[in-house]
């Protein structure tokens, strides 16, 4: 009789030992099956991440250094025995040249990018900016204040704020979720050198405005310029109680447009310029290599890349975190799984020294011998796969998405310590920049990875197969090494 035989005639005659392998081996395939699909779902969603989320680049003025250079030209002017510091109103910012925005778009693994300047506007005819009581009596004391014989210090901001952009999607407001278009068509750049523009939910039902109607603005030459609407959007942005005094930092006062007519409503030295230019990369590890590239075509004493892939990140900390997980619960549960069985193993192999001895005293080989708990194991562990084939799915994501829940909220947690992303007041870098993406980051990351998409894959099963046979392998060894040394007139007589 052969060995394949007699295993499973063995395990037919003891049906409860069966059961319990049976048992003991589908509990330790469910979990690491768990542990394989959860670690899958990870590595996928992190690929997506990148792919969904990538990392922004940010080209804009470099303020520290014109500021220092301007500090050095400052301290030669003046002798050694006085004060020197830097005279705040002759510092300026150089405008980032259109051209040189356009070269680094052009880059190699630029996903999309928007160019962005801002501007401000005072009302004409056909729309009145939204404003609270105390607005007009703040209006009154900013243009009160005035300086030495009577010149303003300080001027009007405008009564709209005007956000120039080359792709109205692509602005942070728009990608965050901020903002969303509710009716009419977004800024292009089939826009650039036209009037459209897009207005607040607010401020198209307080003035009675739909897409196609216009009405007239005032420039920085507080000449009248004709506007049409393009499109409505509505903001969650709510602003504060600075922008509830000031018509311009009111939410539902910021009107989007090409910015090339932000450009001409600053004046004609505002031409073929821009605030910045942000650049979302298809893939945030290509993020040091871009900028290198990017740092040849400008002059960096003059404009500085900022990079941020904060959102990035934050995604993936908790997947990265939730995939190392995983591997360790292969790991354990496969380490358990063999000293479980080893023990089990081990306790029926004693049980049955009169048998071994009887079959190595017959002739038959320790090899084969080996082989028939080995096939009695595998016949178990087959069984067991095709339980944990149906189960380890519901197990994996009830026990993926609750690790990726903790990981998520510990990370955001974290975050929130360390403080935003973004900083400055409207109008600044910071807003224009990578600080409205910081911003939105916690928001769209815990978005993002909400959920894993957890499901057993082939290759899942695969691999949960070999596994299994290793740990029948290892475990029939180390329970049958110590019987199976001996002779078998030895083992009879024990």
């Amino acid at each position: 009789m052969n060995f394949f035989k007699r295993a499973m005639q063995s395990l037919w005659a003891k049906k409860g030992r069966s059961l319990l392998l049976i048992a003991v081996f589908a509990a330790i395939l469910v979990f690491v099956l768990a542990g394989l699909t959860i670690r899958s779902a990870a590595e996928t969603s992190v690929e997506n991440a990148k792919k969904s989320v990538g990392a922004t680049v940010t080209l804009s003025a470099n303020r520290q250094a014109m500021f220092n250079k301007k500090t050095e030209s400052d301290s030669e002017q003046t002798s050694s025995s006085e004060e020197t510091r830097p005279d705040p109103g002759s510092f300026s910012l150089t405008p980032v040249n259109l051209t040189d925005a356009e070269k680094i778009a052009a880059l190699a693994g630029v996903k999309s990018y928007s160019f962005e300047t801002s501007a401000s506007a005072d009302q004409s005819t056909g729309a009145e900016p939204i404003s609270s009581e105390d607005t007009s009596s703040e209006s009154e004391e900013t243009e009160g204040m005035g300086g030495p014989g009577g010149k303003m210090q300080m001027q009007s901001q405008g009564d709209f704020q005007i956000k120039g952009v080359s792709n109205s999607e692509d602005y942070s407001d728009f990608s965050s979720g901020t903002a969303k278009l509710i009716d009419g068509t977004a800024i292009t750049t089939e826009d650039e050198g036209s009037a459209n523009v897009l207005i607040e939910k607010a401020l198209a039902e307080a003035n009675e405005l739909a897409v196609g109607d216009t009405f007239k603005i005032k420039n920085s030459d507080d000449e009248d310029v004709e506007v049409t609407i393009k499109g409505i959007y509505e903001t969650s942005e709510t602003g504060d109680s600075m922008g509830m005094r000031f018509n311009f930092m009111n939410p539902a006062n910021t009107i989007i447009a090409s910015y090339t007519f932000a450009n001409s409503l600053n004046g004609d030295d505002s031409a073929d310029t821009i605030d910045s230019a942000v650049y979302t990369l298809e893939d945030p590890k290509d993020m040091e290599d871009f900028v290198a590239k990017a740092e040849k075509l400008i002059d960096k004493e003059t404009f500085s890349l900022q990079t941020n892939d904060q959102m990035y990140q934050q995604m993936l900390q908790p997947l990265n975190n939730v995939a190392s997980f995983a591997k360790n619960i292969v790991l354990l549960v496969a380490a358990a799984g063999v000293i479980i069985l080893t023990l089990i193993v081990m306790m029926s192999i004693r049980e049955r020294k009169y048998e071994i001895g009887v079959l190595l005293s017959l002739g038959e080989a320790r090899a084969k011998v080996i082989g028939q708990f080995f096939v009695e194991i595998v016949v178990c562990m087959i069984i067991a796969l095709g339980i944990a084939g149906v189960s380890g799915n519901l197990v994996g994501n009830a026990v993926g998405n609750q690790l990726l829940s903790q990981q998520s909220t510990s990370a955001q947690t974290a975050e929130g310590q360390n403080g935003p992303g973004g900083q400055g007041m409207p109008g600044a870098q910071g807003e224009r920049g990578q600080g409205r993406v910081g911003k939105m980051a916690n928001l769209t990351a815990s978005q993002e990875v909400k959920d894993l998409n957890i499901s057993v894959k082939p290759m899942e099963i695969v691999s949960l197969a070999g596994i299994g046979l290793g740990i029948s392998m290892f475990s029939i060894l180390l329970s049958s090494a110590g019987i199976l040394r001996l002779n078998p007139k030895k083992i009879l007589i024990s």
